[in-house]
């Protein structure tokens, strides 16, 4: 068992010590998982990569008001996974935030460093892509969930086959039935 999966589970057991000694091992792959999160987004936006692996890393490990449940991570690659899907929840959230009319979503936005106005289709990319994501976990979730790990978490095909606990073949071709039935889905939106 290696360095990373003994610390998880002692997060497991309840250890206050352990979350301290995780977050060195893991910030550089999560810093970079976040700036490739971040990269697809457009101008304009408040949220830096380091604040999103901060605030993900809370949601993990549950030291912040409405965090996840603590839940046993396997190894690296499904803390990994679990990871990106808090980064995309977060993103998902924040892009909702930003579109709603109370917080000035129907006015446009205005970036003061630059003084131009900032593109509002960074949010509704993000919503479309998670609302294409939601309909097809409704109709395959092991295909959504090969997304998540491949998209979210940077997983290769191998590795997030793995994680699922099915073979390669298996998820190559569940990846290219995901792949075209989310460009089918996106188009439609």
């Amino acid at each position: 068992m290696n360095q990373l999966t003994q610390i998880l589970n002692s997060i497991e057991q309840g250890d206050p010590h352990a979350a301290e000694q995780l977050l060195p091992l893991v910030y550089a792959e999560l810093r970079r998982l976040a700036t490739q999160k971040m990269a697809g987004e457009k101008s304009g936006q408040t949220l830096e990569p380091t604040a999103l692996v901060h605030e993900a890393y809370l949601r993990l490990i549950g030291n912040e008001p409405g965090a996840q449940a603590q839940e046993r991570w396997a190894n690296r690659q499904h803390f990994l996974a679990a990871a990106a899907e808090a980064m995309r929840r977060i993103l998902v959230d924040r892009a909702r935030r930003k579109k709603s009319r109370k917080r000035g979503g129907d006015r446009p936005r205005a970036d003061f460093r630059e003084a131009e106005v900032a593109s509002p289709e960074g949010s509704a990319e993000v919503l479309a892509v998670d609302e294409a994501l939601t309909g097809l976990a409704a109709v395959n979730p092991q295909a959504a969930e090969l997304v998540k790990l491949r998209y979210f978490a940077g997983l290769s095909i191998p590795e997030a086959a793995e994680v699922q606990g099915i073979g390669s073949r298996s998820a190559d071709r569940l990846w290219a039935y995901a792949r075209a039935w989310l460009r089918r889905a996106i188009g439609e939106l």
